[in-house]
C-alpha cells in the first residue's frame, strides 16, 4: 500500500510531494499524518506546522502537547471512506485520560476525537476525515487511564466498576503484563479514589479472568473508551461567570461548612424556585417529629389547592383517590422523590397546623437561616410568587439537611408502596437523573420546573473538603438542567482539588 505521511518536530517542518513513506527518527515531540495515497484522485501534498492558537481549551482538560496545524492539498477529490490517521507524540509519562482534540472554527470549540493512547511509547492516535485542522493532545487529571485494577464478584459478567465513567460506558481494559484485553461495561461506582489513588477500575471476576489469573489480585492496566455516555465536553476555562458554559440564568457553587461561594452566576438574583419549595415545607413538617408509620386517609380536597395555580392535568400528582389510606412515610417519599403536589398538601393537612400557619413557619424559618430574599405563598412551588435565589437556596439546603430523614428520603433512587385499603401499587423514581449516574456522593437532591421559573435543580455532594452545594435556576430544558448542574459539581470538585 502506498502511504503518505508527514512528521513535524520542533526543529523543522517539511513539505513532501507524492513520496511513498517518510518517518522522522529525530522527532521527540510531533505530529504525524498518514493516509492511503488512493484517498485522493490526484497527487497530494501536506504541510504541518506549530500553531500558537490554543484559546478556549475545555476547562476540565490540560494541554500535554503544543497545538499543530496540518493541511493536505490536492487538485483531486478526497474519498472520506479512506480515513486519515493522526499521531501525536507527548513528551513525558502521563497516567491520565488523554485524547486528541480538533478545533472547530465554526463553533470556536475543541472537540475530542476517538483516540487510542499508547502510554509505553508515549503517543496518541486517532482517525479523521478532515483534510486540514488544528490538533492538540489534552489530558484530564480527574480520570486515570493507567494504573491498577482488582476484581470483585457481583454480576458474573463482562462488567466493571469505575469512579470516573457513568454507568453504560464501555471500556477496553488491557493487562500491561501480557497485553490481553477485555471489553467491559461500567455498571457500578468504585473503587474510591481517595482510598485507592492509583486504582483505575475494579473488574467483575469473570472479566478479570479474561486477562489475568484471579490469584493475582491486582494487575497493572490501561484503559480505552469505546463508548461513552458522559455529558458533552465542557468548553472554556471559567475565569468569570460568562465562561462556564451553562444555560441557567443564575447558579451557585457553595461549600456548606463556611458558606464560601466557589463560583456564581447572578447568584443573588431572585426568581421563582418551583418545586424546590417542597424541601422547605417538608423540613418544617419533619421538625414536628411525626410518626412516619401513621396511617392517614387521602382527601380530594388536598389537590384542589394545586388547581389554584394550574390545570388538573398539568400538576405532578400521586395517583390516589378519595378515601385511599397510606402512611405518612409514603406521602413524604411521594412529595420529595416524585415531586407530587397533592402529597405535599396532604402532609400539610395531617401536620396538625393550620395551612397558613405552616406557610408562615416556612417564611420565618428561611429568614432566620439567612435566606433574606426568599418568600413563600404556598407549600408546593406551583405559585410563581414563591421566589428565592441560588445563594439563598444554598443556605436553605444547608439547614434543611440538618434533618437526616430528609437526606435519606430525597436521595432514594426509587420508592414503592401499596395503599393499605385498596392494595394499589405505586412506584416512584427520583426526578434527579444525576443519582442514576452513581458518579457522585449525592447527599441531597431536589428538582423543580415551572414555566415562569424554567428548570431548577439543587444537588448536595459529599467531597473530601466537606459538603458542596450546587444550585441552578432557569435552565433551558430538562437535559440542560442536569448538564448545568453536573458542570457545577465537576467544576466545584476541580476547585477543591487545587
Amino acid at each position: 500500500m502506498n502511504i503518505k505521511t508527514r512528521t513535524y518536530c520542533l526543529l523543522f517542518s517539511l513539505i513532501m510531494m507524492a513520496a511513498p513513506f517518510f518517518v522522522s527518527a529525530e522527532a521527540a515531540i510531533g505530529l504525524e499524518v498518514k493516509y492511503d495515497a488512493a484517498a485522493f484522485t490526484a497527487e497530494s501534498s501536506q504541510s504541518i506546522s506549530l500553531s500558537s492558537e490554543t484559546e478556549n481549551i475545555p476547562w476540565e482538560w490540560q494541554a500535554l502537547t503544543p497545538a499543530y496545524e496540518y493541511t493536505i492539498t490536492s487538485a483531486g477529490l478526497y474519498d472520506p471512506s479512506r480515513p486519515i490517521t493522526v499521531k501525536i507524540v507527548y513528551p513525558e509519562k502521563n497516567n491520565y485520560l488523554k485524547q486528541i482534540f480538533s478545533y472547530d472554527n465554526l463553533s470556536k470549540t475543541w472537540r475530542p476525537l476517538l483516540s487510542t493512547d499508547n502510554p509505553t511509547e508515549k503517543y496518541v492516535t486517532a482517525t479523521t476525515d478532515s483534510v486540514s485542522g488544528r490538533l492538540i493532545v489534552l489530558y484530564n487529571r480527574d480520570i486515570l487511564s493507567v494504573g491498577t485494577a482488582s476484581w470483585y464478584k457481583y454480576k458474573n459478567g463482562l462488567f466493571t466498576a469505575s469512579p470516573d465513567f457513568a454507568k453504560g460506558t464501555v471500556l477496553r481494559v488491557y493487562n500491561l503484563a501480557n497485553n490481553k484485553f477485555v471489553d467491559v461495561t461500567v455498571n457500578d461506582f468504585g473503587p474510591e479514589r481517595d482510598k485507592h489513588p492509583d486504582r483505575v477500575v475494579d473488574l467483575d471476576k469473570v472479566a478479570f479472568a479474561k486477562i489475568a489469573s484471579t490469584g493475582a489480585g491486582l494487575i497493572s492496566v490501561r484503559i480505552e473508551t469505546l463508548k461513552t455516555v458522559v455529558p458533552a465536553i465542557k468548553q472554556a476555562s471559567p475565569q468569570n461567570t460568562s465562561d462556564l458554559n451553562i444555560t441557567a440564568s443564575s447558579a451557585v457553587i457553595m461549600m456548606e461548612s463556611d458558606g464560601r461561594v466557589l463560583w456564581g452566576k447572578n447568584e443573588n438574583t431572585t426568581s421563582p424556585l418551583a418545586s424546590l419549595t417542597k424541601l422547605v415545607a417538608m423540613k418544617i413538617f419533619l421538625d414536628m417529629k411525626p410518626d412516619l408509620k401513621k396511617v392517614v386517609t387521602y382527601k380530594y380536597q388536598d389537590e384542589k389547592y394545586n388547581y389554584e395555580y394550574c390545570k388538573p392535568w398539568e400538576s405532578a400528582r400521586l395517583k390516589v383517590k378519595e378515601g385511599d389510606t397510606l402512611t405518612i412515610e409514603d406521602l413524604l417519599y411521594s412529595a420529595l422523590i416524585g415531586s407530587a403536589n397533592n402529597a405535599i398538601e396532604s402532609l400539610v393537612r395531617v401536620s396538625g397546623l393550620d395551612r397558613e400557619k405552616l406557610i408562615a413557619k416556612m417564611n420565618d424559618a428561611v429568614k432566620s437561616w439567612g435566606a433574606s430574599s426568599t418568600t413563600f405563598v404556598e407549600p408546593t412551588g406551583l405559585s410563581p410568587q414563591n421566589v428565592s435565589s441560588p445563594f439563598d437556596y444554598a443556605i436553605i439546603t444547608k439547614e434543611a439537611y440538618s434533618n437526616a430523614q430528609l437526606k435519606k428520603i430525597s436521595t432514594a433512587p426509587k420508592y414503592s408502596f401499596k395503599t393499605i385499603n385498596t392494595k394499589s401499587i405505586h412506584t416512584l423514581s427520583n426526578t434527579n437523573k444525576l443519582l442514576k449516574l452513581n458518579a457522585y456522593a449525592i447527599t441531597g437532591s431536589k428538582t423543580g420546573y415551572l414555566e415562569e421559573a424554567g428548570h431548577c435543580l439543587m444537588t448536595r455532594v459529599q467531597t473530601p473538603a466537606g459538603s458542596m452545594i450546587a444550585v441552578n435556576f432557569g435552565s433551558q430544558s430538562t437535559a440542560a438542567n442536569f448538564s448545568d448542574n453536573e458542570q457545577l459539581i465537576r467544576y466545584g470538585l476541580r476547585l477543591i482539588k487545587k
